[in-house]
């Protein structure tokens, strides 16, 4: 009994290791795509695209925290007119060094979201 204990305890640990860096990455793409859909919207309500942008990034930037390194942030998906729409695309990569990899994931959202009906745009 000693003996297959002691055998199947890496195989258990590895397993368990496993499930920890797949929840993790789970959660992690949950989290960028939060921060796109956030990021989409804090663009919706501005008047200009100069201001939708550099309010996503900050949006971005708040929401994912230290999550995910160097946060990036697009909306080249937008139409910027009366009745148009953002497009937010969020690229992150995230650290799978707490596994004991030296390796990085690039996790990526994108989100649509109808610019502000009442809300006067400029170009």
């Amino acid at each position: 009994m000693a003996v297959e204990t002691v055998m199947l305890a890496p195989v258990f640990l590895l397993f368990l290791m496993f499930l920890a860096g797949a929840g993790r990455l789970v959660e992690a793409q949950g989290e960028v795509n939060g921060a796109a859909r956030d990021a989409a919207r804090a663009a919706s309500v501005q008047r200009s695209f100069g201001a939708a942008g550099d309010a996503a990034d900050r949006t971005v930037k708040d929401a994912l925290g230290e999550s995910c390194q160097s946060p990036a942030v697009s909306l080249a998906g937008s139409r910027w007119e009366a009745g148009g729409e953002v497009q937010a695309e969020v690229t992150c990569e995230m650290d799978l060094g707490f596994l004991g990899f030296s390796a990085t994931k690039r996790m990526a959202g994108t989100s649509v979201v109808p610019i502000e009906q009442f809300r006067r745009l400029e170009p």
